[in-house]
């Protein structure tokens, strides 16, 4: 290959560099980019399982993923030091008081350890089922971009969609919001 540039001009030479860095990436690329940000992260779940994991819940039982089995099921991923999940808590209280009559299983899942996390729902009134996790094992998921991070799981334990925030009332959450209230309607009268 080498040998091959000594025969050519350095004219040649220098238009089959400028080809090969303006035109071959150009060649290479025939889909549109698809740019890593929280929404196509959240996006790309869909249809995933729900990984494995356990954890405790604040009365320090073990808890795992089997324990949603064949239940449609919203998980909150929230810190107590977080003011954006402290935020939606009373609208996710709500979505329990709306759904959970229905058999949906809400759970918290937090790495805040169980006492922790105890006291903080007996101050707060958060009603979902918390579950403690360490940071290792929540990143391991590889299912929450953040905190806050809601996930709605069918019961095939699939998940359906996820969002961060939820607020029905700032209009920066409210789409997503209705979108997954409405995501897990049709979950609920599918089954």
């Amino acid at each position: 290959m080498v040998g091959l540039f000594l025969y050519l001009s350095p004219m040649k030479i220098y238009l089959i560099i400028l080809f090969s860095i303006f035109a071959l990436p150009v060649l290479a690329q025939d889909a549109p980019v698809k740019w890593a940000t929280q929404e196509t992260f959240f996006e790309d779940l869909a249809g995933k399982d729900l990984p494995a994991f356990s954890g405790l819940t604040i009365d320090k039982k073990p808890f795992t993923n089997f324990d949603l089995k064949n239940q449609v099921t919203v998980i909150n991923f929230w810190f107590e030091k977080c003011p954006p999940c402290i935020a939606e808590m009373p609208e996710l209280n709500k979505l329990l008081s709306k759904y959970g009559k229905n058999g949906v299983r809400f759970i918290g899942i937090t790495h805040d350890s169980p006492a922790s996390a105890k006291r903080f729902q007996k101050r707060n009134g958060y009603k979902y089922k918390i579950v403690s996790l360490s940071k290792d094992e929540i990143r391991r998921l590889n299912i929450n971009h953040g905190f806050p991070s809601n996930i709605l799981v069918g019961k095939d334990g699939k998940i359906i969609y996820a969002t961060a925030n939820i607020s029905f009332s700032d209009p920066q959450f409210k789409a997503k919001s209705v979108l997954f209230e409405e995501k897990l309607k049709a979950e609920l009268e599918r089954n």
